[in-house]
C-alpha cells in the first residue's frame, strides 16, 4: 500500500468508525461536539479533530486512525491498514447532541463574547447556574463583575478561558442540554478569583470551580480554575507559570474518579518541577457541584469559616464534606 492509498484510506475511514464496530459506546454526557468521548468498560477514548485524531486521557497514547487500530490490537502497521480498509463504507452513528453544521461565518472570539448579554437575575442562565446547578447567587455575581460569564444559547452560560495575560481564547459552553466549547477558541484556563493568589485550586470544569468556591465560602487566598474537561498545552503551560509564583500551593481539586486521579498526578508533576507546594483535594461525589448540590438539598448553610487549622482542612471542619489534601 503506497502513501497515496494509505492518505485515502485516512481520509475515508474515521476513528469513530473503527470504536463503534469493536463495541465502544459514547458517553453523551461527557462529550462535545469537538471532543467525542468513548467508553469501554473502564475505558476511555476521546475522538478529536473531527474524527481524524484520538488520545486516551488515562495514558499517553494518541495518533490518527491507522494507531488507533493498533491501540485495539491490530499487530502492527499492515494489519492496521488492513482493518481501516476493512471500515470504507462504515458510517458511524452520529451522536444525538451533534448541532447541524453552520450556515453563517462565526465572527472573532472577542466580538462572539462581546455580543452575548451577562447573565442577571431571573435569566435563563442565571436560573441554569443557581436553580439547576446550585450556585449560590453571590458567586454568581462575583463571577458576572469579573467579566467571567455570559448569556449562551437556549438557556446555556459561557464561562471564560483566557491566558496569564487575560486575554480571551474561548469559553465552556454548559446548559441543560448541552456542553461543549467555543467554536474556534482554545483551552487555557477558566480563573475566578484574586489573579495574585498564591494558593490555586484547579478543577475540571468552570461550575466546579465555582462550586467549590461555594462550599470554601470564596477564600480571598484562593485562585479557582478550570482546565475546561482537557489538558491542552496552553493547558499545562498556564498552570506551570502560576507554580512560578513565589510560595505558590497548586492544589489539585479533578474529580474523584480515575480521569481526575490522572490529572492530579499531572498537577503533582508541575509543583515538582517548579518546587511548589502540592495538595490533593478530591470531593466527596463525582465532582464539586455534586458535592454543593448534596449539601443544599440537606439544607446545610454555607457559612463563613475561621483562619485556623490547615487551610485545605476546613470545608470539613465546617460542612461535613471529607476533604483529603
Amino acid at each position: 500500500m503506497d502513501k497515496r492509498e494509505i492518505e485515502e484510506l485516512r481520509q475515508k475511514v474515521g476513528c469513530a468508525a473503527l470504536l463503534e464496530k469493536d463495541g465502544w459506546k459514547v458517553d453523551v454526557k461527557e462529550s462535545t461536539r469537538r471532543a467525542i468521548k468513548y467508553r469501554r468498560d473502564s475505558n476511555i477514548i476521546i475522538v478529536i479533530h473531527e474524527g481524524r485524531g484520538w488520545f486516551d486521557p488515562l495514558s499517553p497514547a494518541k495518533g490518527d486512525v491507522f494507531s488507533l487500530a493498533e491501540h485495539l490490537g491490530a499487530d502492527g502497521f499492515v494489519e492496521a491498514c488492513d482493518r481501516v480498509a476493512d471500515m470504507v463504507g462504515f458510517l458511524p452513528k452520529a451522536p444525538a447532541w451533534r448541532r447541524p453544521a453552520r450556515l453563517k461565518e462565526l465572527g472573532s472570539i472577542a466580538e462572539r463574547w462581546g455580543n452575548r448579554l451577562k447573565p442577571r437575575s431571573g435569566s435563563r442562565a442565571w436560573r441554569y447556574l443557581t436553580d439547576e446547578r446550585g450556585l449560590p447567587a453571590d458567586i454568581v455575581t462575583q463571577a458576572v463583575a469579573c467579566d467571567r460569564l455570559r448569556e449562551g444559547p437556549k438557556g446555556s452560560m459561557w464561562a471564560a478561558h483566557c491566558n496569564s495575560a487575560g486575554v480571551l481564547t474561548g469559553w465552556e459552553e454548559r446548559g441543560p442540554a448541552w456542553r461543549g466549547f467555543a467554536s474556534d477558541g482554545a483551552k487555557d484556563l477558566f480563573r475566578f478569583g484574586s489573579v495574585r493568589s498564591e494558593r490555586i485550586c484547579i478543577t475540571e470544569a468552570a461550575i466546579d470551580a465555582m462550586s467549590l468556591a461555594a462550599i470554601e465560602v470564596h477564600r480571598s487566598d484562593t485562585l479557582y480554575v478550570s482546565t475546561g474537561g482537557g489538558w491542552s498545552p496552553a493547558t499545562e503551560e498556564a498552570i506551570r507559570s502560576l507554580a512560578q509564583r513565589a510560595n505558590a500551593r497548586l492544589v489539585a481539586a479533578t474529580d474523584n474518579n480515575r480521569q481526575g486521579d490522572v490529572y492530579a498526578d499531572r498537577v503533582r508533576a508541575i509543583a515538582a518541577d517548579a518546587s511548589a507546594q502540592y495538595a490533593r483535594l478530591r470531593p466527596c461525589a463525582g465532582d464539586w457541584n455534586e458535592d454543593l448540590t448534596g449539601l443544599t438539598k440537606r439544607g446545610e448553610q454555607l457559612s463563613k469559616v475561621d483562619a485556623g487549622g490547615p487551610p485545605d482542612s476546613r470545608i470539613a471542619r465546617v460542612r461535613g464534606v471529607k476533604a483529603r489534601a
